[in-house]
């Protein structure tokens, strides 16, 4: 995984409209990139819509956000849509931007051991570089475990 002061990697990648975005394009601005498992899960779904109650609070202290899961373009726009999230969601079907952050790796769960998305969060400033890193996301709050240190 990416540490503090690491480059963030450029990437290209499709968000839930079929349109295109990259690091290039948040460049000059503080970004929230936040990696997460899958749409519509109930842990997922918590982080995402306390990010959306939190928006308001982010935005005014210059964030902008851009979350990131495997799912299609399709769930991520019927994700958005059904929770009205006021954010962009990179559907990164070949985990090449969860990959790219270091955000892929062994899981375990019930006891059995496999490789999937590490939730996280990197914390970009407007020159790209990563200033700090989630690994240990609060998905009912993160909005606040974000703003709480940012302050």
């Amino acid at each position: 995984m990416l540490k503090v002061g690491d480059q963030a990697p450029d990437f290209t990648a499709v968000i839930q409209t079929g349109e295109t975005v990259s690091l290039k394009d948040y460049l000059g601005k503080k970004l929230i990139l936040f990696i997460y498992p899958a749409s519509n899960t109930p842990s997922c779904t918590a982080e995402n819509c306390s990010l959306r109650d939190g928006y308001a609070d982010l935005k005014a202290k210059g964030y902008t956000l851009l979350g990131v899961s495997p799912d299609s373009t399709k769930k991520q726009q019927n994700f958005i849509q059904k929770f009205d999230l006021p954010f962009p969601l990179i559907a990164d079907t070949g985990n090449e931007v969860i990959k790219a952050f270091g955000a892929w790796g062994e899981k375990q769960m019930y006891g059995k051991t496999y490789d999937g998305v590490l939730r996280s969060t990197f914390i970009i400033d407007e020159k790209g570089v990563i200033e700090r890193v989630i690994d240990k996301v609060v998905t009912k709050n993160h909005a606040q475990q974000i703003l709480v240190v940012g302050e």
